[in-house]
């Protein structure tokens, strides 16, 4: 009786309720992931959290637990995402490798952000969907929405898209640098880490070709991550000169944003783990459950997708992320031939 008492006051409590059908969601997904590695556990979350959202588990009795995996969940696993990155791999990729990364990133920005604008998407949307491809996917997006004060739904309708163009990248570039690049390992690499969203994608691309394109492949991809607190930064700033006055206080004060505490967090555990080089143990159950924390809200986040909404701008959708991923592709090999072919 006891047990049952538990099971009901659990169903009844909408946070519990929410957190519990994300994280049921994702794990379906991670088991689904072993048998389908080229999509992986965060595209078949977002897929299926969609799916299930839009049918059975749209009830209002979901959207506290579901709101609350999307926003908190996300940033946690920003934050455990610095225990698993230092300043020391900036020196491994050598000097071009950084130019590289720096220019790719600045022109998908800013290519990104035109291309949204042409297409009639708002300034945080353009400025999420950026980010999102220029960096590192979901992660981006969440630290940037707060700071250029995007909606939730516009955040959702961004991280879906941007992981479905991911998924279709992850499952191309590899053959694309095969036929173009031969044996080039780090030219391949640098066409794999330097335009894929995720880590996880980025990993599952890679290993389509071999090991050694995977550890270099995350050597170009960390730089981006790295680079993540500087972009946050200047999307902040990018964002107030455009936006209308900001609200006052009583004492007539402007209040002012700051970084969000998760993005200053990734910094301040990415400059322990590089100057204290945090034990392996800690950094691999800091991948882990930033892994478990990103892939939960990602589900949550598909549980909140208006589909209809979703797909009524679904031509739209497909010319930013196809236009997005075309000039990522091309901006990589142009600048692959130009600095590290040789």
């Amino acid at each position: 009786m006891k047990f049952r008492s538990f099971l009901e006051s659990i169903t009844k409590n909408s946070l519990v309720s929410g957190v519990i059908l994300s994280f049921l969601v994702a794990l379906i997904s991670k088991g689904l992931a072993i048998f389908l590695p080229q999509l992986g556990g965060a595209t078949i979350a977002i897929l299926l959290g969609i799916v299930f959202g839009n049918t059975m588990g749209n009830q209002d009795l979901f959207d506290k637990g579901t709101k609350f995996s999307e926003s908190k969940l996300l940033e946690i696993s920003v934050v455990l995402l610095g225990a698993t990155v230092t300043f020391q791999t900036v020196a491994e990729i050598g000097i071009k490798g950084v130019i590289f990364i720096v220019l790719l990133m600045s022109g998908t920005i800013l290519f990104t952000y035109k291309v949204g604008k042409l297409l009639c998407f708002n300034q945080s949307m353009a400025l999420m969907m950026a980010g999102g491809n220029a960096v590192c996917g979901s992660s981006a997006i969440a630290s940037i929405a707060p700071v250029i004060g995007a909606k939730d739904e516009e955040k959702g309708q961004i991280i879906t898209l941007v992981n479905l163009l991911g998924t279709i990248m992850m499952l191309t570039l590899p053959f694309i640098g095969l036929a173009l690049f031969g044996d080039g390992l780090i030219a391949k690499s640098a066409l794999l880490g330097g335009t894929l969203q995720s880590v996880g994608q980025v990993v599952a691309g890679a290993s389509l070709l071999n090991e050694e394109v995977v550890q270099f492949a995350m050597l170009f991809k960390i730089l981006r991550i790295l680079l993540l607190v500087v972009v946050v930064f200047v999307f902040e700033k990018w964002a107030s000169r455009t936006a209308v006055p900001q609200e006052t206080t009583a004492v007539g004060k402007s209040k002012k944003k700051t970084l969000p505490w998760y993005v200053t967090g990734f910094l301040v555990v990415c400059i322990i783990n590089s100057v204290f080089h945090i034990p392996a143990l800690l950094s691999e159950s800091a991948h882990f459950v930033s892994g478990w924390c990103e892939v939960t809200a990602l589900a949550a986040i598909g549980l909140r997708l208006n589909l209809k909404k979703f797909l009524k701008e679904g031509p739209k959708f497909m010319i930013y992320g196809l236009s997005v991923g075309a000039f990522q592709t091309i901006g990589a090999i142009v600048l692959i031939f130009l600095l590290l072919k040789g």
